[in-house]
């Protein structure tokens, strides 16, 4: 069973920057997608984004132009680079990718166990 890593977490001022970067124990196929959510305190989990394969790429509406998603096959990693963070962007950041099988990729089947961000 894969097990993701979520790091990068932590605490910055509005209008900084934050990277965060998720590790798989094994591989993650490279057609299937990983993703990245996000929950608040008191709110339900909120999608960010996505990438599936290697240039099909999603941004929910309140991320976009603001964050970047990239993967990188060989190290089995996924990032998010989040810039010009607001407030809202406070929350428990998690990945989440696919899992390959059959030929298929089984949608959020592994995910990590989640990593703060808190913008003041």
């Amino acid at each position: 069973h894969v097990q993701l890593v979520e790091n990068g977490g932590g605490s910055v001022q509005a209008g900084g920057s934050l990277k965060l970067s998720c590790a798989a124990s094994g591989p993650i196929f490279r057609t299937c997608a990983w993703y990245w959510y996000r929950q608040a305190p008191g709110k339900a989990r909120e999608w960010v984004s996505t990438i599936k394969g290697d240039d099909l790429i999603g941004y929910g509406a309140s991320v976009r132009g603001r964050f970047i998603i990239s993967r990188d096959n060989s190290k089995n990693m996924v990032y998010l680079q989040m810039n010009n963070l607001k407030p809202d962007d406070t929350a428990v950041y998690y990945c989440s990718a696919d899992r390959y099988s059959e030929r298929l990729c089984l949608k959020n089947e592994y995910w990590g166990h989640g990593t703060q961000v808190t913008v003041s």
